[in-house]
């Protein structure tokens, strides 16, 4: 193929005329200002912008297609597909229409500045100002739709450069701009020297208008006979060297080539009606994974280029079931949210496992046993330490066999000891937990443990509000023995064990104080009982807790005292989870009876 020339007149033609569209799999607007200035310049200095790729349309479109952001959306004959170059060709017909939302554009003529001062901004350079609504319905700031206030800063708003017959806004725009500079008083060179000036603004934007519409913007040309896999092949090719696309983008490009079927508008549906699902991942990759294990591939990115795109397609609502059900044997297990989740890898499993757990029965409650069990070896094993996505698939492999009933080569059904995760992985120690990091920080371990308590609804200390998916967010990290009490005896305060997910208020409330006063502090409002209930929601022993009593006592008594009652509050929490641990990992329901004794 040859590059051939076409003016910019030409390209803002077609878009008007509604003859060229985009691609449906193709992103949508994603350049900053910074950049859509950068594209302003390069025009009006006349610079190179590289080549545009569009595909001749035939008698029919080969992709389903969209219009260009803010452009006409008409019914005729469509003629081109834009390939690539869409940024481009977008940021100029909004830069020529100025129909920003939160900016507006200018290209600065330093002539015409009044001030003369703004040595930051270049003469002939783009110029973009933010814009906000007040309550009275004005968008400020004023000056900017104010054509005097605009021309004494030098600032020429780019919609008076859109090639097009507008020639009646320009003379009103330039009339508006320069008639309060008329002179009412004085001679004839006093007149002469205003429309010597006027002149010079109008003779400037007609400069600027005939720039822009004879700049050669070039294009290669895929001919409509194009077999749509070879559209397709250049088009990633071509994006990827300039801006690399996803593995979701490439899939999207190649549904819409062997399905014709817009995989933008099935997320956009899956996210509408099941919502929680993209709490737990970003939504593109939850699809991926999932299918992915449906067809027996790897649950990452290679397995998402290896299967079949069509099959995606035709398993489409086995999945979405799947991430669906996903979302809520997750909320009923206590995890609410991305942030709180241990560990992804389990997310693709469990979502395709549920294709072979029917909807109500004896059967359901036997599969989702097996699957509690699965999520709290995941959590407390060393199993998706590392290659998680080859663990994960054949955990599922076993697993699947498990609830589907199916028998092996040798005859023989499948049981838990053919599920590597349950056959080779040995749940942690207590010893282990108490060295885990602060549960905010992305860990398996940490966000274990965290998660145990919010299994058990983690009642706040203040309030005796339960956690759930709807406060979640509103919860705070804190230290159950306060931040400030240990580093001033130089012990390291951040551990999983030492958190609890409180509100704010309550946290604030706590401050620095000892563990023993603040046990006291709660008693004078509310009754033992009750307390000792908020406490053990979150597995924190009340005993080792309240230890205290370093008043009176020197620097060094006291910092060894606090360091021995740390660490035997670890020790003895971490025991308390591992309790909870090793009933959740055997299905079992918690009872805070059972793990505290009496």
């Amino acid at each position: 193929m040859q590059a051939r020339n076409q003016i910019l007149n030409d390209w803002y033609g077609k878009i008007n005329r509604a003859e060229i569209k985009l691609p449906r799999f193709q992103r949508f607007e994603a350049w900053d200002r910074s950049r859509i200035c950068s594209l302003i310049e390069a025009v009006i200095r006349n610079l190179p912008l590289g080549i545009t790729l569009i595909l001749e349309v035939g008698d029919e479109e080969k992709f389903i297609s969209r219009f260009l952001a803010t452009a006409p959306e008409g019914n005729g004959r469509v003629h081109e597909h834009l390939l690539d170059g869409q940024q481009r060709l977008t940021a100029l017909w909004r830069i020529f229409h100025n129909n920003y939302e939160l900016e507006t554009y200018f290209i600065y003529l330093k002539e015409f500045d009044d001030d003369k001062g703004k040595e930051e901004i270049e003469d002939m350079s783009a110029y973009w100002r933010g814009r906000y609504l007040k309550k009275n319905g004005d968008k400020y700031p004023l000056w900017c739709d104010d054509p005097e206030q605009s021309l004494r800063r030098g600032m020429i708003p780019t919609h008076l450069l859109r090639p097009e017959d507008i020639q009646h806004d320009i003379e009103d725009w330039i009339e508006r701009a320069t008639s309060p500079r008329e002179p009412q008083e004085g001679g004839k060179e006093e007149l002469k020297k205003f429309y010597d000036f006027k002149k010079r603004v109008s003779d400037r934007i007609k400069d600027l208008r005939s720039v822009v519409a004879n700049y050669n913007l070039p294009f290669l040309s895929l001919p409509s006979k194009t077999e749509k896999s070879v559209a397709l092949d250049v088009f990633i090719n071509m994006n990827t060297n300039s801006k690399p696309l996803s593995h979701y983008d490439i899939v999207v490009a190649e549904v819409e080539s062997v399905m014709g079927k817009s995989l933008h508008d099935l997320q956009d549906e899956l996210d509408k009606r099941h919502p929680e699902v993209g709490r737990y991942s970003p939504l593109s990759d939850l699809i991926l994974t999932t299918s992915a294990l449906l067809q027996g591939q790897l649950p990452n990115q290679r397995g998402a280029c290896d299967m079949d795109r069509r099959k995606m397609i035709q398993h489409w609502d086995t999945m979405e079931r799947g991430l669906d059900r996903m979302a809520s044997f997750l909320k009923s297990e206590g995890i609410f949210d991305e942030k709180r989740l241990p560990t992804n890898a389990v997310l693709a499993v469990i979502a395709a496992l549920y294709a072979n757990i029917p909807d109500s029965g004896d059967k359901r409650g036997r599969d989702e046993l097996v699957l509690k069990k699965y999520l709290w070896h995941a959590f407390f094993t060393d199993r998706y330490e590392n290659s998680a996505a080859t663990h994960a698939f054949s955990d599922f492999n076993g697993l699947q066999g498990i609830l589907s009933g199916g028998s092996k080569t040798d005859g023989s059904k499948y049981g838990s000891g053919d599920v590597p995760i349950f056959a080779e992985y040995p749940l942690v120690e207590a010893e282990e937990l108490m060295s885990v990091e602060w549960p905010k920080r992305a860990t398996i371990r940490g966000r274990a443990i965290l998660a145990v308590a919010s299994r058990l609804g983690a009642f706040d200390f203040s309030t005796s509000e339960r956690l759930d998916a709807n406060n979640v967010e509103q919860r705070h990290y804190h230290h159950i023995y306060p931040d400030a009490l240990l580093k001033e005896a130089g012990i390291e305060s951040y551990r999983a064990l030492n958190c609890a997910l409180i509100k704010d208020k309550t946290n604030i409330s706590i401050g620095r104080k000892d563990p023993l006063q603040y046990l006291k502090d709660r008693y004078e409002w509310t009754s033992e009982s009750i307390v000792r209930e908020r406490l053990q929601s979150h597995l924190i022993p009340i005993k080792e807790l309240a230890n205290g009593g370093y008043e009176g006592l020197s620097t060094a008594a006291k910092d060894e005292k606090l360091k021995l009652d740390f660490d035997m509050f670890l020790r003895k929490r971490a025991e308390l989870v591992i309790k909870a641990v090793k009933l959740l990992a055997e299905g079992r329901q918690l009872s805070l009876g059972e793990i505290y004794g009496e």
